[in-house]
């Protein structure tokens, strides 16, 4: 009876599940700290302790719709490997970060290194589907194949900015800059502040961004990414920066995603000039399509970046290519993403880039 005792104890301490704390959609605009279990080894998934976790534009859209609840957020990190799975070149404490996406690997699109445009893309992507949490806990399982070793000299913090960096950099080479030209960004988040800086490391003479949070607009001017800040409420944008560049921009790269900001675009590109979308917009969006016919317009959209993008930016930061730390504002433990979220969306707060840190 006793030896039976202790199976059964003994049988239940191995069986308990191990749970981690993690940060979930509750409600539209609300947050709740729960607990989730920690990804097991299964000798293929790469399974990573979170280091920095960053705050994206298009997890802020989840939030404020407080959909799908439960989701686990999180698809801009940095970590250390606790399991390699099959990856035979990684071991335990490698520091690492991956795209947090899911292509098929077989058909066209990932053949020609457009995973960006694999069907199956975004069905398990880390950080943005159900059952596969992100960085707002402090373990992750991501597929070994999308799993980048970092250099020594990179910090956590810049490992976690790679991936919005490598959305401004897909925009930017969208937008066919050349020497010369001038660019508009519209919006100064940090994938405006990030096309930004690439528009001008494509040769634009001339960067100027439009923003309604004042803040963040003179913010753009103040860390140089951006020759001048605009205010985008203003009911003369239209004709004062139509006379500053004799008729129109060359390339404009809008990240906001909405109609005001999408018909801006339309009005201030000159004729033949090229539009890039990066804003979502999960709405429609009423436009005066004559705009576009009458210019002659390219308007192009953009969806994530390619994997050699990707690869790019941890190249260009390691080089001290390009400071991504100026654009951080913040650290916050997990306890604290909730504040932080209302911070990015209050409209008068200067903060571009929040972090999470799961260990703090």
């Amino acid at each position: 009876v006793v030896s039976i005792l202790l199976f059964k104890l003994w049988y239940n301490l191995y069986d308990k599940e191990v749970v981690m704390k993690a940060v979930a959609i509750k409600d539209v605009k609300q947050f709740e700290i729960k607990e989730i279990p920690e990804p097991n080894p299964d000798g293929k998934k790469v399974i990573i302790e979170v280091s920095k976790t960053g705050i994206c534009g298009s997890d802020i859209h989840y939030w404020v719709n407080g959909e799908p609840k439960g989701l686990v957020m999180g698809h801009e990190f940095s970590g250390v490997v606790l399991d390699p799975g099959d990856r035979l070149d990684l071991i335990k404490g490698d520091r690492v970060t991956a795209l947090p996406i899911s292509p098929c690997g077989k058909c066209e699109a990932c053949q020609n290194g457009d995973v960006q445009f694999c069907p199956e893309t975004w069905n398990q992507a880390v950080g943005l589907s159900v059952d596969n949490p992100g960085g707002l806990t402090s373990k992750i399982a991501v597929r070994s194949d999308m799993v980048i070793k970092v250099p020594d000299n990179i910090q956590d913090e810049e490992v976690a900015m790679v991936e919005p960096l490598a959305v401004g950099l897909h925009a930017a080479h969208l937008g066919r800059i050349a020497v010369g030209d001038d660019v508009l960004v519209i919006g100064a988040g940090i994938i405006g502040f990030a096309s930004a800086e690439f528009a001008k490391k494509e040769g634009a003479s001339y960067v100027a961004i439009t923003e309604t949070n004042k803040a963040r607009g003179q913010k753009a001017v103040d860390l140089k990414v951006a020759d001048e800040y605009y205010d985008a409420t203003d009911k003369d944008l239209v004709s004062k920066l139509m006379a500053k560049t004799n008729g129109g921009f060359d390339v404009v790269i809008e990240c906001v995603g909405n109609g005001a900001a999408v018909n801006s675009a339309l009005s201030l590109v000159k004729p033949g000039g090229i539009v890039v979308l990066v804003g979502v917009a999960t709405d429609a969006v009423p436009t005066y399509t004559v705009m576009a016919v009458m210019k002659e317009l390219v308007v192009q959209g953009a969806i994530a970046y390619t994997y050699n993008e990707f690869k790019s930016c941890i190249d260009l930061i390691a080089r001290k290519q390009v400071d991504v730390l100026k654009f951080v504002d913040d650290i916050v433990p997990l306890e604290r993403v909730q504040e932080a979220y209302e911070r990015l969306t209050s409209g008068t707060d200067a903060a571009v880039k929040i972090l999470v840190d799961p260990k703090k």
